[in-house]
């Protein structure tokens, strides 16, 4: 039987999927790169990177733990 899958990693794929999605329309809507226009360039692309990275985070952080049943490992 396949284990379930934790809470905390459903979330912070989630938020990561999301974010992902969130990048993806802004660079179609806005096609350029006047979104990010105030920042300087060498900033830009960390930035892109680091966002959705940090709202990975911070979703599994929040998720709670998925209590697990105690496993004896002698037991095969």
């Amino acid at each position: 039987m396949a284990a379930p899958i934790e809470a905390k990693v459903k979330a912070a794929s989630a938020a990561t999927f999301l974010a992902g999605i969130a990048i993806a329309v802004l660079n179609a809507v806005a096609a350029d790169s006047s979104l990010l226009g105030p920042l300087p360039s060498w900033l830009q692309a960390p930035l892109l990177a680091l966002v959705p990275t940090a709202l990975t985070w911070l979703a599994g952080y929040q998720a709670r733990h998925t209590v697990r049943d105690h496993v004896d490992p002698t037991q095969g």
